[in-house]
């Protein structure tokens, strides 16, 4: 318990730090920072409109940030979110387009099922290399997401296109209105907030249940903390880390399985590039999943911070006559402080408490005693 007070302790601390300084920061452009701060976060978590909105947002940021925690236990660092999105989208989107008569029994699990499987497969790939060949995993996810937004735009310029589109010669890379069978269901029509959020939600306690619950979890723990004691403990070392690969992977493409079907446009489209379908969310999970110390429960509240400040951002730019851009610059300065605090941290939460010398002690006792 200590350890979680200390760990909550300097997230608060790193993300007041930040704060002040993006105080400056709107003091520099000649904006009036209380205000601003108190704009933004009553357009985030002042309304029940907002925090519909905020909720709505924070589902592929704690997806993916869930997703990133996998990896990390088992020591592999998986900045592929991006790309295993998209391609959690295409198979998902492929199979609604595949099965289009499908009752939404049949349709709804089918389709997240295969966004999963599609962002499987995106993460296993460098976590093989990784196993296997020792390349860095860095470098392959980086590489592997400019793959799957080229894969996208061909394939939502080609093969699955909007007919209409053709024969409008307008072309715009998306698909036709995909069928409603695989909607995701409403929890409140007004407010446009759909079933994802509970998904996102349990896919988070589920994980944390996987890796502190499970033997597939442990043994993923023992990979990431030691792997040369694990392999003498006869645990497959290669064999979990490309688990850990997958099931982060899995975790983004369920990710963008929901981006799709719960969007307004219930179709998958792009502007070219991976942000004009993720809206960077793959990114921005890293971000939450670092504030919420790498643990799959605490990404769930980084998860809403997060969502809230970019759903702010707008009220933030409007009335502060500041560029949206300043709230990606906070996102930026907390990761730096949290990671800069990560020693005095991991330092505090080892450091044994105090315990009286013998001549205190001594004291006590005879206190006591008389």
């Amino acid at each position: 318990m200590r350890n979680y007070f200390i760990g909550a302790a300097i997230a608060v601390a790193s993300v007041g730090a930040a704060l002040a300084l993006g105080a400056i920061m709107l003091l520099a452009l000649g904006a009036n920072p209380i205000a601003g701060y108190q704009t933004m976060f009553s357009a985030a978590f002042g309304s029940a409109e907002g925090l519909a909105h905020t909720a709505v947002k924070a589902i592929p940021l704690m997806l993916v940030g869930v997703g990133i925690c996998i990896a990390f236990r088992a020591n592999v660092i998986n900045i592929g979110g991006e790309g295993q999105m998209v391609v959690g989208g295409l198979f998902a989107t492929s199979t609604a387009l595949a099965i289009p008569g499908a009752p939404a029994v049949i349709m709804l699990p089918a389709i997240l099922i295969a966004g999963m499987i599609g962002g499987a497969f995106w993460g296993a790939i460098p976590g093989a290399l990784k196993a296997h060949y020792n390349v860095s995993e860095i470098l392959s996810t980086i590489m592997l997401n400019i793959v799957a937004v080229q894969l996208m735009n061909f394939l939502l310029r080609g093969p699955l296109i909007d007919p209409g589109e053709i024969e409008r010669g307008t072309r715009i890379p998306q698909t036709a209105r995909l069928p409603e069978s695989a909607d995701l269901p409403m929890l409140s029509e007004s407010l446009n907030l759909h079933s994802g959020i509970l998904i996102a939600l349990v896919a988070a306690i589920l994980a944390w249940v996987l890796l502190w619950r499970t033997g597939i979890g442990f043994r993923l723990r023992s990979v990431g903390l030691n792997p040369a004691a694990a392999r003498y403990a006869g645990m497959p070392v290669k064999r979990n880390i490309i688990i850990a690969m997958t099931l982060s992977g899995a975790m983004s493409g369920l990710a963008g399985a929901i981006l799709v079907f719960g969007s307004e446009s219930h179709r998958m489209v792009t502007d070219g590039s991976s942000m004009g379908f993720t809206g960077s969310a793959g990114f921005n999970g890293i971000v939450v999943a670092l504030f919420g110390a790498l643990h799959p429960l605490w990404t769930i509240p980084s998860s809403f911070l997060f969502g809230g400040m970019l759903v702010g951002a707008h009220s933030l730019q409007r009335v502060a006559q500041v560029p949206s851009a300043l709230v990606i610059a906070l996102n930026g300065l907390i990761v730096v402080f949290v990671v800069s605090t990560e020693w005095h941290r991991k330092r505090l939460q080892n450091k044994p408490p105090k315990v009286k010398d013998n001549a205190d002690n001594a004291a006590s006792i005879d206190g006591a005693q008389a």
